[in-house]
């Protein structure tokens, strides 16, 4: 069974959220879109609103899917929402650090390579969800 993880492109004042990785270790330092795996069961749109209150402490609200499934591995795919904030602040709560990107700095974080090319789709499209 394939393993889906699920992330949020969560756009506001035309600014795009990152989250720097905390781990494991051969990823901490790294930067990603917030999200996280699927439980069984679970929908992949509530996975993602599960996932964002978890490590962010904020609610959001699921927009639009950008592309299709991305591959991260021969036995897992991401799946990549842009969201708004519905209620709460974004705080770090298991991330290194967060930082609010506007799209002539979308690169001036090193990404997780399974990011990569979500961030240049999202970048080609001006962040607008």
């Amino acid at each position: 069974m394939e393993l889906v993880v699920v992330g949020a492109a969560i756009i506001a004042d035309g600014r795009l959220l990152s989250a720097q990785r905390a781990e494991p270790p051969h990823m901490a330092g790294g930067w990603e879109l917030p999200g996280g795996k699927v439980d069984p069961g679970e929908s992949d749109e509530d996975a993602l609103v599960r996932e964002c209150h978890e490590e962010l402490a904020i609610k959001v609200r699921l927009r639009r899917r950008i592309g299709a499934d991305w591959r991260l591995s021969d036995k897992a795919v991401l799946r990549i929402w842009t969201a708004e904030i519905t209620e709460g602040d974004p705080r770090p709560l298991e991330h290194l650090a967060l930082r609010w990107l506007a799209p002539h700095e979308l690169y001036d974080v090193d990404w997780l390579p399974g990011d990569r090319p979500v961030i240049d789709t999202l970048a080609q499209e001006g962040l607008n969800i």
